[in-house]
């Protein structure tokens, strides 16, 4: 690939991607619609956007702002913003096309906070869930799931192969519907829904930043687990008219389930054996097909941080005042490795990081979101 910059090693296991270009690439935004739509839920009101000054002394950049997700729409993570957008949707369609009326299984697989939110969705609107869970999810976040009065079927395998067991589960019934979040050749507009429902939580962070007075960020971390999340950070950033430099976009995935970072530097797109990890809702070893041309050309950067990266990270935002369980605090440890410690300057430089920058951090989940967090303190 002509446009990487560097590949690296912070120690033997913590490989660190950046590349040119990527600010450069552009592509067309989310639709408006998807804004207006969240806006006019009755249980809507924008996540906070939360300065930490300590954060920015601490990684020497100009101000830090964590976007906290950890109590979104009434759940414990961001998820519900793709699974409300993309249940609307759907069901719309299948009333256009008079589709015989009727309660709906909308079916998918998890790791934990999206199965839930679709869950959620299907029991507010009168439909049915049936939610496929991999080996390695905590059991009361299966049993969360399970109080959403979804049908939960344990598969003995990773993610992946969960989401094979849902995907055949749809095949011939008509009655339901797989509401995935990762997609792959023949099944992506669904997937595309729930990316663009993620644009609702990058428009509030323009607007509490306008708010606040900040500069738009010169930096944006992104937990990546099938890379949803991600693409949509991308289309956000790179669909922006003419004027301020776009932001930096660094993604940040466990060492246990780096596929991004594999791909990056492979340059090409790879399944990669997963782990175990605290960071359960990351814990994906293949890319959404439909996230990957985004990742490859509009990222930055890409990092893999370890469980006790996370967990120091999750303990001192929860000193701060901020929620957060393994995944959302993926950002702030991968922020860390990035822009501290020996060859910093480097990585900075990649970045073309100005130290007066402002840098977002997602927080994709509260500790509510992830059980693996009160029993992984350390």
């Amino acid at each position: 690939m002509s446009e990487i910059a560097s590949i690296s090693s912070l120690r033997p296991s913590q490989p660190w991607f950046a590349r040119s270009g990527g600010r450069a690439w552009t592509c067309p935004p989310a639709p408006a619609a998807v804004y207006d739509f969240h806006t006019s839920l009755p249980e809507y009101a924008p996540t906070p956007l939360v300065e930490l000054p300590s954060l920015a002394a601490e990684l020497h950049i100009g101000r830090v702002f964590v976007k906290d997700e950890s109590c979104r729409l009434g759940l414990p993570a961001f998820k519900a913003l793709g699974a409300s957008w993309a249940v609307h949707r759907t069901l719309a369609e299948r009333a256009a096309e008079q589709v015989p009326a009727g309660p709906v299984t909308l079916v998918t697989a998890t790791d934990g906070n999206h199965g839930r939110a679709v869950a959620r969705m299907a029991r507010r609107l009168g439909q049915r869930a049936h939610v496929f869970v991999p080996q390695g999810v905590h059991p009361a976040a299966v049993a969360a799931i399970a109080a959403e009065e979804a049908q939960v079927t344990q598969v003995a395998g990773g993610y992946d192969d969960a989401v094979r067991e849902a995907a055949r589960a749809v095949a011939g019934a008509p009655d339901a519907v797989l509401v995935q979040d990762t997609a792959w050749p023949g099944y992506e507009q669904i997937p595309r829904w729930i990316v663009e429902g993620y644009s609702t939580l990058f428009a509030e962070v323009d607007a509490q930043l306008a708010v606040a007075g900040a500069e738009l960020p010169g930096l944006v971390a992104v937990p990546v687990g099938v890379g949803s999340l991600a693409q949509a950070a991308v289309t956000h950033y790179r669909s922006r008219p003419a004027g301020p430099a776009p932001a930096a976009l660094l993604a940040v995935e466990p060492e246990t389930a780096a596929c991004a970072l594999a791909g990056l530097v492979q340059g090409a797109p790879v399944t990669v054996a997963t782990g175990e990890t605290t960071m359960a809702g990351l814990n994906c070893g293949t890319l959404s097909a439909l996230a990957w041309p985004y990742l490859r050309d509009g990222l930055d950067a890409a990092i893999a941080v370890t469980d006790a990266d996370s967990a120091r990270a999750a303990r001192d935002l929860a000193a701060l005042g901020v929620s957060s369980g393994p995944c959302g605090a993926a950002s702030l440890a991968g922020v860390r490795a990035a822009l501290t410690g020996d060859g910093a300057d480097a990585r900075r430089t990649a970045l073309s990081l100005d130290p007066a920058a402002t840098l977002v951090l997602l927080n994709t989940e509260g500790t509510a979101a992830n059980p693996h967090h009160q029993e992984n303190p350390s």
